[in-house]
């Protein structure tokens, strides 16, 4: 007789509020629905090796209230099968020696593709979905879809800059806070828009290779502004992303750092934050100016915190129409919802025909939502260079002369986005 199959679900990539919900939901439903679950232990780290006793059953007695909680049940890791088709056929042989006929995969766009190969190479032996997970909101999805965790992420990091910035008005001081966000600025740019940070740097916003100098002068420019109008405090949220776009040339600080099992860089080792505050203040002292900064990174304070309602829903939401989906038959898709209704998106949209890997979503300057946050910051604006009396003013912070300002720092706002304004409705 015959084994009962078995639906698995594993984590990979880094924490994110709401993993456990999903694990409660697709394991109740599948449970529910006649199948035994069970939950890979630290991703593909064991079975991608052909191990299989790094295995934990799943009931709903386990997880009735694990919902609620952050972190992940089942841990995680980065381990990456796809390096090697071997390390691909390896755990597909595991997951069938566990009878595991169908696989939840719970992550970021590396692990999208992950599970996107491993369905491709089972060639029908194992059905897999993904469930797009990541504080960075950065999985293709419609603009207006959030990954699960990013609110909770954004709602935390908010609190976080606000409490900076209640400090940094009490001790007349700036911040520099580094948010996490590898390739993509969402959590940054939500977190600043939230808070009503000073100032949000993305990577977004500078197109292709950028310049530390830039970077350096934009920030000293909005503290320059700043003090041009009586104010000594601030805080500017710096998504940490932009490091991947700077020359290495530019930083040497780049060379010998670890990457990662997927190739990308280990951001936590790349100390931006203090760099770019030794730096514009060697900068200001060019101009006299002495200004106490802060650096602080803020990112694995997020990642295993208990999800908000709003998390708990949606990962429970997509918990459920996963394993609905993989029991009905279904395969290959990411699961997504979309003004409520479930949306299976096949993983043949997600891929990126010029790198081959999955797309990423980045932050869409050309929005009205951007566009707001930008016009709330206080930075250099091409308006401030158009009116003698407020150039005047700020130039008279530097001792430069309106000309020798201009030269300085006129070329932060040649490529500056035109506001967006609102279409009154027609009379008609």
């Amino acid at each position: 007789m015959s084994q009962r199959k078995k639906l698995a679900i594993l984590v990979a990539g880094g924490p994110a509020p709401g993993i456990n919900s999903v694990v409660n939901s697709a394991t109740i439903r599948s449970v529910l629905g006649g199948v035994d679950v069970v939950g890979l232990q630290d991703g593909f780290e064991w079975v991608m090796q052909g191990n299989i006793d790094h295995v934990v059953p799943l009931t709903i007695e386990s997880v009735s209230r694990i919902h609620f909680l952050g972190g992940s049940f089942i841990g995680l890791s980065r381990a990456n099968p796809t390096t090697d088709p071997q390390l691909l056929e390896n755990t597909i042989n595991a997951l069938l020696r566990l009878n595991v006929s169908q696989l939840i995969t719970i992550g970021g766009d590396d692990t999208a593709f992950s599970a996107m190969r491993l369905e491709a190479q089972s060639k029908g032996r194992i059905r897999v979905v993904h469930v797009p997970k990541t504080i960075d909101n950065d999985l293709d999805l419609p603009q207006d879809i959030n990954t699960f965790g990013f609110q909770t992420a954004r709602h935390l990091g908010a609190e976080l800059v606000k409490n900076l910035m209640v400090d940094a008005q009490t001790a007349s001081r700036w911040y520099f806070v580094v948010m996490m966000g590898r390739k993509a600025g969402h959590l940054a740019l939500g977190v600043g828009k939230a808070a009503g940070a000073t100032l949000t740097l993305i990577a977004e916003e500078f197109g292709g290779k950028l310049e530390f100098k830039t970077i350096v002068d934009t920030l000293v420019g909005a503290i320059v502004k700043r003090l041009s109008h009586g104010t000594r405090h601030g805080v500017a949220v710096i998504a940490e992303g932009l490091v991947e776009q700077l020359d290495p040339s530019d930083l040497s600080q780049l060379e010998g750092v670890e990457r990662d099992a997927h190739g990308n860089l280990r951001m936590a080792e790349i100390e931006i934050g203090e760099i770019l505050k030794k730096a514009v203040q060697a900068r200001l002292r060019e101009f006299g100016i002495k200004e106490t900064i802060v650096a602080k990174n803020i990112g694995y304070e997020l990642r295993c915190a208990d999800p908000i309602p709003f998390d708990i829903e949606y990962a429970r939401d997509l918990g459920y129409c996963a394993a609905k989906y993989l029991l009905s038959g279904g395969s290959g898709v990411l699961i997504s919802m979309q003004a409520g209704h479930f949306v299976p998106i096949p993983f043949s949209q997600l891929i990126d025909r010029e790198t081959g890997r999955t797309r990423v979503r980045l932050v869409d300057i050309n929005t009205m939502k951007y566009a707001i946050g930008r016009r709330y910051m206080i930075r250099l604006r091409k308006e401030d260079f158009d009116d003698p009396s407020e150039l005047a003013r700020i130039a008279a912070v530097t001792k430069l002369s309106l000309q020798e300002f201009r030269d300085r720092f006129a070329y932060l706002v040649e490529n500056e986005p035109p506001a967006l304004d609102l279409m009154a409705p027609s009379a008609d």
